[in-house]
């Protein structure tokens, strides 16, 4: 008998290990946890790595399906060239140290850009998939009708007799021939001429439609012209003002229409369809009205969405002098001098996914602070082994919603994983517990929790102001909570 309470005191007196100093010790055991948060994040960067991963694979398909239905499609209005001979002198030393002028004759032109130009576009925009994925199409009907002005010979430093006008064209382009359903029907006063894409020596455009006017002179400019055109393409609709004034009036049945660009509509309506209208003068075009010289490409297109936050004025190539004469108002354009109306997916599900696994962290940490308070009010103890197998559930529900989301939409598949995470960690807190109104309640607290972060992501505008009050409540339910615990018993 005496030999047993002698054991029994020997082993309460020995000194505990590490390990049952950390399981043992409270405030131990939160310093742990908070160390368990952090190794979690590991895992949370591996699954951000693999939503990347799969929305570069969406815009692999992406691509491939807008290779061959018709790409980024870039419509402008039309440009007059006149060819002549210039002559350009050079001077050359010879063989018995004199010098010598050559005399070389070049082909250049002179530019004219319309007086007015109206550009109407009926879109019908639909998705298009291949497999679990799929990427947005279109088919539009597009009109570009206006005219155009005489040059102005006193600013133009070619004499007018030196003009070619019976090789006279008019140069119309656009992103992405492959997106023709059919030739252009294109007027000048009233008479229909034909296109000719395989014309190269005027290279202002991606893609370039000339037709031959055979003018007899400088008046004759004076006419109205129209080209209209069914015209296939895929994400975007664009269009480059060049003339004058340039009004645009663009609808169609999309419920979710961006628009981007330098110039945002004077009017717009968007419901199940959009509507909206431009006005745009010639004060916000860096081209001249007319200029001479050699052909010059006209714009850089990159085809980049111009309302995401990743795109820098950096990544456009530095513009080109168009002309002669080297002047800001000579310069080529890029994606931001161009109206962009861009068709969004109704449910970008990578996007909404990636805003996700920006809050794991928090929701891991308030999880694992309000099973500490459960711990500690319950006076149940739940293993860090137990932690750790709570925290890779939490990091599997994100591997979960990107999986389901894939293939019925991220709503929907953030209710399922939501749901089904809650239930694993509610049945395994009962089991531990051996308390069903525990397991309940904290199964009611991580409901709270991922309703919480669903309402943010549907408040892009007002996610801050909620968020924060948010946190607050809990923080201020936390303190609440904090004041019937005597924590100074921890350090007996």
């Amino acid at each position: 008998m005496e030999n047993n309470q002698l054991n029994e005191g020997l082993e309460n007196s020995s000194p505990k290990s590490l390990y049952d100093k950390i399981t043992g010790s409270m405030l131990l055991k939160i310093f742990v946890i908070f160390f368990l948060t952090i190794i979690l994040l590991i895992p949370m960067a591996l699954i951000g790595d693999l939503i990347s991963e799969r929305k570069q694979r969406e815009t692999q398909v992406s691509t491939e399906i807008a290779r061959k239905w018709g790409l980024e499609q870039v419509v402008s209005t039309p440009v007059i060239a006149v060819p002549y001979d210039a002559v350009h002198e050079t001077i050359k030393p010879t063989t018995d140290g004199k010098q010598t002028t050559e005399r070389i004759v070049v082909k250049e032109w002179a530019f004219l850009l319309p007086e007015n130009s109206a550009i109407t576009a009926e879109v019908q925009p639909e998705p298009l998939k291949r497999g679990i994925f799929q990427a947005i199409v279109y088919n539009a009907k597009v009109t570009v009708k206006g005219n155009f002005k005489p040059f102005d010979l006193t600013k133009l430093d070619v004499p007018a007799t030196d003009l070619k006008w019976n090789e006279a064209k008019m140069v119309f382009g656009i992103q992405d021939t492959k997106g023709l359903s059919a030739n252009p029907n294109v007027q000048w006063n009233g008479q229909g001429f034909p296109m000719d894409k395989y014309f190269q020596e005027l290279d202002l455009f991606t893609n370039n439609l000339t037709t031959n006017l055979n003018l007899t002179g400088n008046e004759d400019l004076n006419k109205p012209f129209q080209i209209t055109m069914d015209l296939k393409g895929s994400k975007s609709l664009n269009f480059l003002p060049l003339a004058k004034q340039t009004t645009i009036h663009a609808s169609g049945n999309w419920a979710n229409p961006s628009f981007n660009g330098n110039f945002l509509p004077e009017d717009r309506e968007v419901n199940e369809t959009f509507r909206a209208n431009w006005s745009i003068p010639d004060f916000n075009r860096k081209l001249a009205q007319q200029w001479t010289g050699e052909p010059v490409a006209l714009y850089n297109f990159l085809g980049v969405d111009l309302a995401s936050e990743d795109v820098q004025m950096t990544d456009f190539p530095e513009p080109k002098v168009v002309g002669s004469a080297e002047s800001s108002d000579k310069l080529t354009s890029n994606d931001y001098d161009m109206v962009q109306i861009n068709f969004l997916p109704n449910v970008n599900n990578y996007q909404k996914a990636t805003r996700v696994t920006k809050y794991g962290a928090l929701v891991i940490a308030l999880t694992f602070i309000s099973l500490i308070f459960m711990e500690i009010i319950k006076k149940q103890r739940v293993h860090l082994i137990q932690y750790v197998l709570i925290g890779f559930a939490m990091v599997l529900f994100y591997a979960l919603l990107l999986a389901i989301s894939e293939h019925i939409g991220f709503n929907l598949a953030y209710l399922l994983a939501a749901v089904a995470t809650i239930l694993l960690i509610a049945t395994f807190v009962r089991a531990i517990t051996k308390d069903g109104k525990s397991a309940w309640i904290f199964g009611a607290i991580l409901a709270l929790f991922y309703t919480f972060i669903f309402v943010l992501l549907q408040l892009r505008d007002y996610s801050l102001i909620v968020g924060t009050v948010g946190l607050f409540i809990i923080l201020a339910v936390l303190m609440r909570l904090s004041t019937k615990i005597n924590w100074y018993q921890f350090e007996k």
